[in-house]
């Protein structure tokens, strides 16, 4: 994606699923229009998941993800069915593709139990339905093909349609039911803006933007560049300015800034700077809020106070950037982490998609502020953690609370 486009934790994530051979990817390239996924009579083809971000009109922007067969056998077809497993983790309207020659299976039906378990919304599409209606078997076999009646949906009929991926019947009415399925069940949305909401119109935040070693060669950082957005959406009003520069653009305002936003990194020095009767927070902490899990998060870092010598924590971010001498997740954070409790403690760390299943031997799980990640992500993220008992933070609180403002930053952002 070009630096202009929505980004994938923006993005609506449709996956498609079903057994293998059953036209999954055939329908996927139908539906985007283009050769996005190998086909072939093979049992199979699809190993990994594929992932492809398009506009899908008139629903907006949506990442459509291809998954492997879900009756994949042997140890790499097992592999794979996890790989497809981890995918609902991430799925915000799931499409479930179904060999109309063969009729609904087993493993459909546990697949539409763990998607209803998950509130995940489900399609049923009935692919190849050409054979249904040219031959392919006849009368007497296709009365007999078992629909998707026993996969106890409700609105039925609505839920279920039949194309042909062959012959591209169907295809136009199945992309307005994907559109129309997402908006009604709210798939993708945020509770609430960014930070615009917290701002009077007309008001003025300054954000503090550090430009070091670790910083993207020129830009600026995804949750900075959205805040950004967001504020200037609102009719709200932005200075940005390095941490060096914070000090003499107070002293030139005519009057307080509204707020001040500051990256993580610097909170400390930015709290030092910034009369206490400015609202300050950071970037992180708005992500968190956003992604709607800061209540967590503040409880969470309570657990960085009880750490004991040899526990192990994990430090997970949702993208995969090139790591720099001083990344904030693999060196900074665990450093901060280290002289603050004094303890010798195990720093474990993870990157993208990557997140381990089992969490039982964590202590304690600090995250970035996902802006890579869509809202089912994180928030799946979060609710295994508290399966496991493991108390979840996030970047920007955990570095609050060890700078001792951990009050301070969240006085004016968690309100409810």
């Amino acid at each position: 994606m070009g630096l202009n486009d929505t980004p994938s934790g923006e993005r609506i994530h449709i996956g498609f699923f079903g057994r293998r051979n059953a036209g999954k990817s055939s329908v996927v390239n139908a539906v985007t229009g283009q050769d996005l996924a190998v086909v072939s009579s093979r049992k199979g083809t699809t190993t990994d998941p594929v992932y492809k971000a398009m506009e899908l009109l008139p629903l907006g922007p949506v990442m459509i993800i291809d998954t492997p067969g879900y009756d994949d056998v042997g140890e790499l077809g097992s592999l794979r069915v996890k790989k497809t497993r981890e995918i609902l983790d991430r799925t915000d309207l799931a499409v479930l593709v179904v060999d109309a020659a063969l009729g609904i299976s087993q493993e459909d039906r546990d697949l539409a139990l763990q998607l209803k378990d998950r509130e995940i919304p489900v399609l049923t599409v009935f692919n190849k339905a050409d054979l249904l209606t040219q031959g392919g078997i006849s009368d007497e076999q296709s009365d007999s093909v078992q629909r998707g009646d026993d996969l106890a949906q409700p609105d039925r009929d609505m839920n279920q349609i039949y194309v042909s991926a062959l012959t591209g019947h169907g295809i136009h009415e199945l992309k307005e039911r994907i559109a129309k399925k997402a908006a009604a069940a709210g798939a993708g949305k945020t509770s609430r803006p960014l930070v615009r909401d917290l701002l009077k119109p007309g008001a003025l935040a300054v954000l503090v933007i550090p430009i070091d070693t670790a910083a993207p060669k020129g830009r600026i950082i995804l949750p900075q560049q959205q805040v950004l957005r967001d504020i200037l959406d609102g009719d709200r009003m932005a200075v940005c300015v390095k941490e060096g520069q914070l000090k003499d653009l107070l002293v030139q305002l005519p009057a307080d800034p509204d707020m001040v936003i500051t990256d993580s990194q610097v909170f400390e020095e930015v709290s030092a700077i910034v009369p206490d009767r400015v609202p300050l927070t950071s970037f992180s902490i708005l992500m968190a809020r956003y992604k709607g899990f800061l209540k967590t998060a503040v409880e969470g870092c309570q657990r960085i106070d009880s750490l004991k010598d040899g526990d192990r924590i994990l430090i997970s971010e949702g993208c995969t950037h090139h790591r720099q001498c001083d990344d904030i997740g693999t060196v900074k954070l665990p450093r901060w982490l280290r002289r603050y409790t004094g303890r010798d403690l195990q720093i474990e760390t993870s990157s993208g998609r990557e997140f381990p299943e089992d969490l039982s031997g964590y202590a304690l799980v600090i995250h970035c502020g996902g802006c890579m990640l869509n809202a089912r992500e994180l928030k799946s993220r979060e609710a295994r953690a508290l399966r496991y008992s493991v108390p979840f933070t996030n970047y920007g609180i955990a570095i609050a609370h060890m700078k001792g403002i951990l009050k301070r930053s969240i006085r004016d952002v968690l309100s409810d």
